[in-house]
């Protein structure tokens, strides 16, 4: 028998789908506070929760046995996975399970905003009968933009066909190989929103995409268009906003989320031709039965089978294997991550290559722990070993393994080689007394660089000067050098350099070296 203490509410119809395993005892005891939770943590297999209850310290250190946390929804905030990954604990999630109610809450925005329900409501509640004050809009026949194309943007694309509408998109995480699958023209971000009617926000929130659409990109949006966001909150300068909807740049937005919940006081409040809902995307009936019935099947499929699906960390390896492959595994990691930043665009495939000693590992937690890398800073979703290979497929990345007992300068390398669209990196790493990862080639550049810690990395033109230049807006900076390689190329104009600096440097900084006439890319990274 199985112990699975559901910490939180969860849709009867979930409760019910754990009773059909007889190998499962249910502690259904929801809303308890820490110390009062302890007892039933204590001796639990699983534990079931939704965003209430916290699965991190004193309550996560009381639950010895626990061997699975299962998410009834997609986010994890409220889940330590540091530390349950460190304690060999599977987390699950169910990311899909609420993906049609949110794709279905943007669409019902589209249409309220175009035919003006909640004030047409209130007009006719206050005893009015304004019938030529709420002329709308049809949505067939107009062009709707959808940024972000995962699951979710993905459904809203489908609805959206079966109204008639003109579907473009923009992911840049999703090749147009992807797009044209689903019958979606594929448009760069300005270019979506010069051309949209409607624009739809479905991408995730990171560095990146906070604040995407600021108050240069809404004025690029179509005079008199629409926007929707049932995503995140921070992906909209809502200043900017309210003043293209009151400069009558924009006819209307509907905001299901905001940069800041509740949002209080807002300047977006005072146009009625904004619309709100509280956060509302997985509040449905169904999307609550669903979660809670999906996280029911993977705890019993978990611990009945040994069964892993929607993992968002890094199961248990045996110690053995992790001592010999765990090194090399740290190394893929980090060279996928910094493939994914200097490989801009869509990905179409990655190769990883096992060559030397290294080509007798196992070969797929290698790979795997190359795509989590490659894939950390585009998705909002965990990546790990686990989920990794899915969430590639998903972005349209195959992936291939190559291996071989020949290496050429090192005992054992481990190569990647990224491609998108008509550019190819090749990144080349191997390991420096078996544990200390360093980075040797970039294309045809030879180099010896540490991935270790804050690293700058340029691209500049091979001539003197060009490092000293560098070296002397860092030392204005107060940022110390750490460590300098920089490697050439038979035939290359350019050099590249990787510079390990004392502390990450500021966006002016970094642009100050950007703009020397030198220096043809700047990027930072830390490890």
């Amino acid at each position: 028998m199985f112990k699975v203490f559901v910490a939180d509410k969860l849709a009867p119809e979930g409760i019910a789908a754990l009773k059909e395993y007889p190998e499962l005892e249910i502690d259904f005891t929801p809303g308890l506070e820490v110390d009062a939770a302890i007892p039933h943590a204590a001796d639990a297999d699983a534990i079931i929760v939704r965003s209430e209850t916290k699965i991190r310290g004193t309550l996560l250190a009381a639950a010895q046995k626990l061997r699975v946390v299962g998410r009834a929804g997609i986010g994890v905030d409220n889940i330590d996975l540091e530390a349950s990954t460190e304690r060999g604990i599977v987390v699950l999630n169910t990311p899909d399970a609420n993906a049609t109610t949110t794709a279905e809450l943007a669409i019902a925005h589209m249409f309220s905003l175009s035919r003006n329900l909640p004030e047409a409501d209130r007009s006719v509640r206050s005893g009015r009968w304004e019938r030529s004050k709420f002329v709308g809009a049809e949505l067939s026949g107009k062009t709707v933009g959808i940024v972000g194309f995962g699951t979710i943007g993905r459904i809203v694309a489908d609805r959206c066909r079966g109204l008639r509408m003109h579907v473009v998109g923009f992911d840049p995480f999703v090749n147009p190989q992807t797009f044209a699958e689903h019958d979606v023209e594929h448009r760069e971000l300005d270019a979506l929103l010069a051309e949209s009617d409607y624009v739809t926000l479905h991408c995730p929130l990171t560095d990146g995409t906070n604040n995407l659409l600021s108050a240069a990109r809404l004025k690029l949006m179509k005079k008199g268009a629409r926007l929707i966001n049932c995503a995140r909150g921070g992906l909209v300068d809502e200043a900017a906003l309210a003043a293209a909807v009151v400069g009558g740049h924009l006819a209307g937005a509907a905001l299901d989320v905001f940069a800041k919940e509740p949002p209080g006081e807002s300047p977006l409040f005072a146009d009625a031709r904004v619309q709100f809902t509280p956060h509302l995307g997985a509040s449905t009936h169904e999307a609550q039965t669903a979660v809670g019935v999906e996280i029911a099947h993977q705890i019993a499929a978990f611990l009945i089978r040994g069964e892993v699906r929607n993992s968002v960390n890094v199961p248990n390896v045996a110690p053995e294997k992790l001592k010999q492959v765990g090194p090399y595994m740290m190394l893929a990691r980090r060279l996928g991550r910094l493939l994914g930043l200097m490989l801009e665009g869509p990905l179409e495939s990655l190769e990883v290559g096992l060559y030397g000693r290294a080509a007798g590992l196992e070969a797929h937690l290698i790979s795997s722990e190359a795509l989590v890398g490659l894939l950390q800073d585009r998705l909002e979703t965990p990546v790990n070993r686990v989920n990794a290979a899915t969430l590639a497929r998903r972005q349209g990345i195959r992936k291939t393994e190559v291996n071989s007992p020949d290496s050429r300068d090192y005992l054992a390398t481990l190569r990647l080689t990224g491609k998108a669209g008509n550019r190819t990196m090749c990144l080349e790493g191997t390991l420096f007394d078996e544990r200390h990862p360093r980075l040797v080639r970039v294309n045809d550049y030879a180099i010896e660089a540490a991935l270790d810690g804050q690293i700058l990395l340029t691209r500049h033109a091979d001539r003197p000067g060009v490092v000293g230049a560098v070296g002397e807006i860092l030392g204005r900076a107060g940022v110390n050098i750490t460590r300098m390689q920089v490697g050439a190329a038979d035939g290359k104009d350019y050099a590249i350099a990787v510079v390990g600096i004392s502390q990450p440097l500021g966006a002016d900084t970094l642009k100050r070296i950007g703009a020397l006439d030198a220096v043809d890319k700047v990027m930072q990274v830390n490890f």
